[in-house]
């Protein structure tokens, strides 16, 4: 990918830059086609401030949502390991490890996540364990730029260095007395740089596989100016195809919520027309204040089940925007 620099080092945590706000984040996700399940995990590193950001989403095959939202205390940045969440490099740039152990909200009903004091108070406590193994069937695309005029993925206020990569999962969820195996796909990245949540003005992120020779990546991204970009790859045949064009097209609920998407997307080699049903949906917030200003973002994560000619796929559908008087600032975009 040019205009960026990546080299091996870079699997590993960076220097921290002064910002109060630097973040330095790995996440993994992983999905089994035949059982229909699987899950994400993120933890970001907040050095600055002191504690890192343990997120833990697994959908299950019953429907429910077992997850865990923490804020546990660091002293370092030169590892990832909090919470009962830790991060290992097996071999740089192409793969990696990351296992929890810990305690886990069931929500009967993501809906429940709306409301999340009433969720917390609903939600049945269960001991769970889960292990993502990630083996690399992609490039590596993504970096740090090489210069300042080089735009970064999601914009230099969100994170500077970023990168990402299609994978072979393998692995286990168990989540009280249940037990799943991974034996599938997935996707993962690494990130750092100075970030705040509501930096974002809002964007849409779709992330699936169709088996180790297909998937995509694909980020539609709009500042408060109204400025609209989008990037991100296809893979085909196993190699990377950058993006040059993405038609996006939500049909929504009546919580605003995304639940069908219909994507268009062209590349150099290609034109193609993709399919998303998302079948269970988190609504998640994050909330900060600013020179005395509450600002609030609402974040849907879905599990989304992708079509792409006639190959089917699971994967993530991520929104991410600035509510204004309580709506969100791209629907119904």
């Amino acid at each position: 990918m040019s205009g960026y620099r990546l080299q091996a080092q870079d699997e590993y945590n960076h220097q921290a830059s002064a910002e109060p706000n630097f973040n330095e984040s790995v996440y993994l996700n992983a999905f089994d086609e035949t059982g229909g399940y699987g899950g994400w995990m993120r933890l970001g590193n907040r050095i600055n401030e002191g504690r890192a950001e343990l997120s833990v989403c697994l959908y299950l095959p019953d429907g429910q949502v077992a997850c865990q939202f923490l804020r546990p205390a660091i002293t370092t940045n030169e590892r990832f390991s909090a919470g009962g969440l830790h991060y290992t490099v097996t071999t740089p740039l192409s793969a990696v490890q990351m296992n929890f152990e810990g305690e886990v909200m069931v929500l009967a009903d993501p809906e429940w996540m709306r409301e999340p004091r009433l969720a917390f108070q609903r939600a049945v406590r269960q001991p769970c364990a889960v292990e993502f193994r990630h083996l690399g069937v992609s490039p590596i695309h993504g970096g740090e730029p090489l210069d300042a005029t080089q735009p970064t993925m999601y914009g230099r206020n969100f994170s500077l260095g970023h990168f990402n990569q299609h994978s072979r999962a393998t692995g286990y969820i168990r989540v009280g007395e249940q037990e799943l195996t991974i034996n599938g796909f997935g996707w993962r990245d690494h990130s750092w740089g100075p970030r705040y949540w509501t930096n974002i003005y809002f964007y849409r992120l779709f992330i699936a596989n169709f088996g180790p020779d297909r998937g995509f990546m694909l980020l539609k991204i709009t500042d408060r100016q109204g400025h609209t970009r989008r990037c991100g790859v296809l893979q085909y045949d196993g190699d990377y195809e950058e993006i040059i064009d993405l038609d996006v097209l939500t049909e929504w609920t009546a919580n605003k919520d995304p639940k069908h998407i219909k994507l268009g997307v062209r590349t150099a080699q290609r034109a193609v027309r993709i399919e998303g049903e998302i079948l269970s949906l988190l609504p998640l917030r994050n909330r900060r204040e600013e020179a005395g200003e509450a600002l609030q973002s609402r974040i849907a994560e879905g599990l989304t089940r992708w079509t792409w000619g006639d190959r089917q796929g699971l994967g993530m559908t991520e929104y991410i925007e600035v509510l204004e008087n309580g709506v969100p600032v791209g629907y119904p975009l």
